[in-house]
């Protein structure tokens, strides 16, 4: 069985991994653009910082109607892939295609080509690795993990 998500949503909302919130008010309209958002400070170590002031903030949106940030933030929060990144989905996307007909060389064909145009893309590399065998949370995902962290966390905003 071919173990796979549709990551159309992922790319839709810049939603690069787990845990990563987005909040949406109830007219659809983005209030605070894809963040991680840890639900507590179990892994304060690793992401880097407390789940206290999101959660102050989500109060505060909840109960106070105190909006996270204004328009202008959002909007410089929220960029649109490059063409690269976008070639690489393309061909993401074409690769888990091809690996559910059971073309699997020209699926691994594909999937390498993504895997190269977009080296520091969570859901691409990350989101790769059991449709390549590899455990996501084994050696591979920590060896990306260290490359990513070393580039500058590049694309993750807290």
């Amino acid at each position: 069985m071919l173990i796979d998500r549709d990551h159309a949503w992922a790319e839709r909302y810049g939603v690069i991994n787990v845990p990563t919130t987005i909040w949406v008010d109830e007219d659809d309209r983005i209030v605070r653009p894809p963040a991680i958002a840890p639900g507590d400070d179990k892994f304060i170590e690793f992401v880097g910082f407390s789940a206290e002031p999101h959660h102050a903030a989500l109060r505060a949106w909840v109960r106070d109607g105190v909006a996270p940030m204004a328009d202008a933030e959002i909007r410089a929060r929220r960029s649109a892939p490059d063409a690269r990144l976008q070639e690489a989905r393309a061909e993401r996307r074409l690769a888990m295609h091809l690996l559910r007909a059971g073309a699997t060389d020209l699926g691994h064909a594909h999937l390498d080509r993504a895997l190269a145009l977009a080296p520091d893309d969570w859901t691409i590399q990350r989101g790769s690795l059991p449709v390549r065998g590899k455990d996501p949370f084994g050696q591979d995902f920590f060896d990306f993990y260290q490359r990513w962290e070393a580039a500058g966390r590049p694309g993750y905003e807290g």
